[in-house]
């Protein structure tokens, strides 16, 4: 039964990866799965994305900003702008996100917040290059 359960978790946790981070992005990281790295990519599947990111109680534009103001805080500029990437797919946006780096920049501080904000309006940037480019 754990191992059903655990099956039901990784496939929630990998659709919802896939409708938040896009499809490509996931199974670009799947497809570079190591011996080393796969047990890894298994528990984010299953705790982070098919245990949290698919709880009720919060949507997946709220989510997606919690996150986006977590590493930003952090400084955990990769990931930012992955989650910032994302945006195009949780409904947060610019204005939201905006929002966010004042909240980050008043309780993590006002470096973390400046550079999270570069982080952000580079981002942002290389998306409407890309959206032209397509």
């Amino acid at each position: 039964m754990a191992d059903a359960q655990t099956d039901d978790r990784f496939e929630k946790g990998l659709a919802r990866r896939r409708e938040v981070l896009g499809a490509a992005y996931v199974d670009r990281s799947l497809g570079n799965v190591t011996d080393f790295d796969a047990d890894f990519q298994r528990f984010i599947t299953e705790g982070v994305w098919g245990s949290v990111w698919t709880r009720p109680g919060l949507t997946t534009r709220e989510r997606s900003m919690l996150v986006i103001a977590l590493l930003a805080g952090l400084g955990h500029h990769e990931e930012l702008a992955l989650h910032i990437r994302a945006t195009r797919n949780t409904g947060a946006s610019a204005d939201d996100i905006k929002e966010v780096m004042m909240m980050v920049a008043n309780y993590a501080g006002i470096p973390a917040g400046n550079s999270a904000i570069g982080v952000a309006r580079r981002t942002y940037a290389e998306m409407a290059m890309q959206d032209k480019e397509s």
